[in-house]
């Protein structure tokens, strides 16, 4: 059973404002961002992100996010890099609005939303591949902490997660949200692994 932890909501409101505000005009891969702060906010969803909510939202732009206590596996990657500096929103618009050929047209859409398109799993493959991020080699134990793993579900759906620090002689863990909120567990070998990637990020 996972362990879920209250969290008072001044505590709450206080963390919003020194790191999610700051960032909402993020649009570049900054310098100044590491993994200890991609992992620290992934982590920090495991005790706030309560619920799966696939529902389409308007969101703002930049910076747009739905509710933090609920969202879909992809909302993980967004808020974590978020806190490191990075805008997915905002850069897989800009890419899409550039090449919009090039990304599927698994939704028939016309031209980019700005409101979902970042929210997708193959909308983010398509990205992180095109900006180089992708790593050639699928096997369970070429993952390191940081990396973003996307899975096929047995229901044929794509999944994406990140890559948390495991124990020694133990698969890594993997913080995602797969419908019962965001949690941190050990399933990077539960599904068919399809996608690896990593981000460049800066020494701490």
């Amino acid at each position: 059973m996972k362990t879920r932890y209250v969290v008072c909501p001044a505590i709450l409101f206080a963390w919003a404002i020194v790191f999610w505000l700051p960032l909402c005009t993020a649009g570049q891969f900054p310098k100044a961002a590491t993994m200890e702060k991609f992992l620290e906010s992934a982590l920090f969803q495991t005790r706030v992100t309560l619920f799966y909510d696939p529902s389409y939202v308007k969101l703002a732009y930049p910076g747009g996010d739905v509710p933090i206590e609920r969202g879909v596996c992809t909302d993980v990657i967004i808020r974590s890099l978020r806190v490191a500096g990075i805008d997915l929103q905002k850069l897989v618009h800009e890419d899409m609005t550039s090449h919009f050929r090039l990304y599927p047209r698994l939704w028939r859409l016309a031209k980019p939303d700005s409101n979902i398109d970042h929210r997708r799993v193959p909308n983010l493959e398509t990205f992180f591949s095109r900006k180089g991020f992708r790593v050639a080699t699928l096997a369970p134990d070429s993952f390191q902490a940081g990396d973003i793993i996307v899975w096929r579900l047995p229901n044929g759906r794509p999944h994406i997660g990140i890559i948390a620090a495991g124990q020694a002689g133990t698969h890594p863990l993997c913080i995602h949200n797969v419908g019962a909120g965001t949690c941190l567990e050990d399933v990077l070998a539960k599904w068919t692994i399809t996608g690896h990637y990593r981000f460049p990020f800066s020494p701490p």
